[in-house]
């Protein structure tokens, strides 16, 4: 295993803007009445998934702080799944499409949630040095 030396080199962060571009690319074809609500709100969700990630990890000097971040990811990431909930019942996304994107989430919420148990090994000073997981 290679040292983590930037968040972009995390896996959770690299699959969480994977999936917000493949939101940007999707939201594109959404009715322009939705451009300030629905739109907007999508994208900004799958968007805090990343910056949560990046702010967590400039951040991990403080164990709490680390962990309150990833919980910020993890919120912005359910939020995301309630969107494209939204996107399918209002017409504008394929239900099969949203199915791939919330199991995506759902990956990623589970990367999250694991890191958030592992704290200890993330943080600096921690138990063991940070590798890419």
């Amino acid at each position: 295993m290679k040292l983590v030396q930037s968040f972009r080199d995390l896996e959770v962060y690299k699959n969480a803007m994977d999936a917000a571009m493949t939101v940007f690319d999707l939201t594109k074809d959404f009715p322009v009445e939705e451009k300030y609500s629905l739109t907007d709100q999508l994208r900004r969700s799958t968007r805090s998934v990343c910056t949560n990630i990046a702010e967590a990890w400039r951040k991990r000097r403080y164990r709490a702080a680390f962990i309150s971040k990833l919980n910020d990811s993890e919120t912005e990431a359910c939020e995301t799944q309630v969107h494209l909930d939204f996107s399918v019942r209002c017409g504008y996304l394929d239900g099969t499409v949203a199915t791939k994107l919330h199991d995506t989430y759902e990956h990623i919420m589970a990367q999250l949630i694991r890191m958030i148990q592992g704290a200890d090994h993330w943080v600096v000073g921690g138990k063991t040095r940070t590798r890419v997981r």
